[in-house]
């Protein structure tokens, strides 16, 4: 029993932190349709906020969240307007800028804040660990599956019960139809793309803490972000939350028998084998006929 609610700990940790880089892309991917490669760029420019605020303002994790949330929206909006707006329903022009915006970041920040690594400090009420089923586990952790979960769920309500929320769905079914109705697409995806890039950057400052923080570090949680969204379903909110469970309890049991590198290629191969006998993902969309 210790063995089994070790692992299930540590996979919804894993998990979590899965769903907590992927929501933002859910919902860029998921209902605008814009593969964005640079989404590990807003994730990474989140954590470097969180050690800037940190280390020049004197402002701690916590207090400093809103604030990278609306820094990393602000950036996102100004993407969207000078770039992305130009490029819809154009997708490999979508991706090979979207790429460059990528690099572009990186080097920038490379050049602004150096290449060696940063670290971002424990908040000190986070950073004594707690006991759940008899095992320890940092409460840190604790507090990002909580804040996940809230996130998540504030998401979730934005899309499916307020008036931004289906003016966007709206949009997605048939953008003719919507504009006819007085709908202004143009500004519809520009915040929610500002929204996208916002939990993106959310997410990258409460990684720091259990991350180095590098101009690199994107590239990785990229990768990790569209695996979720597309084994749950690209257009399927709780698609990626199932999705983020059961690939962060397959990393956290296949880790515990192997490594880490070990189970990153497992994890990934079982994700290209699904996508090749089910590439709709887990949770497929329904439409109407």
């Amino acid at each position: 029993m210790d063995f089994v609610a070790q692992q299930l700990l540590t996979g919804l940790s894993i998990g979590s932190i899965l769903l907590l880089i992927a929501l933002g892309l859910a919902i860029i991917y998921g209902t605008m349709g814009v593969i964005n490669l640079a989404h590990g760029e807003f994730v990474m420019l989140g954590a470097y906020a969180a050690w800037a605020l940190q280390s020049f303002a004197g402002i701690g994790l916590l207090p400093s969240l809103p604030l990278i949330f609306i820094i990393v929206a602000a950036f996102g909006w100004g993407i969207e307007r000078l770039v992305i707006r130009h490029l819809y329903r154009r997708p490999l022009d979508t991706i090979l800028a979207t790429w460059g915006i990528g690099v572009m970041l990186q080097q920038i920040v490379r050049l602004l804040a150096g290449g060696e690594l940063r670290y971002v400090q424990l908040p000190p009420s986070l950073s004594r660990p707690v006991t759940i089923f008899g095992q320890e586990i940092a409460s840190f952790r604790v507090f990002i599956f909580f804040g996940v979960a809230a996130l998540f769920a504030l998401t979730w309500l934005l899309i499916n019960r307020t008036s931004q929320g289906m003016r966007l769905r709206a949009v997605v079914q048939d953008p003719a139809i919507a504009s006819c109705f007085g709908i202004n697409a143009d500004r519809v995806y520009a915040v929610t793309f500002a929204y996208g890039a916002g939990l993106a950057g959310l997410a990258g400052a409460l990684v720091a803490p259990l991350k180095s923080v590098s101009p690199e570090m994107g590239t990785t949680y990229v990768v990790d972000a569209f695996m979720v969204v597309v084994v749950g379903g690209v257009q399927s909110l709780f698609g990626a939350v199932v999705s983020a469970a059961l690939l962060g309890e397959a990393s956290g049991v296949l880790g515990f028998l192997s490594n880490d590198t070990v189970a990153k290629a497992a994890v990934l191969l079982a994700v290209v084998v699904l996508i090749r006998f089910r590439p709709q993902g887990l949770f497929a969309a329904r439409g109407r006929a």
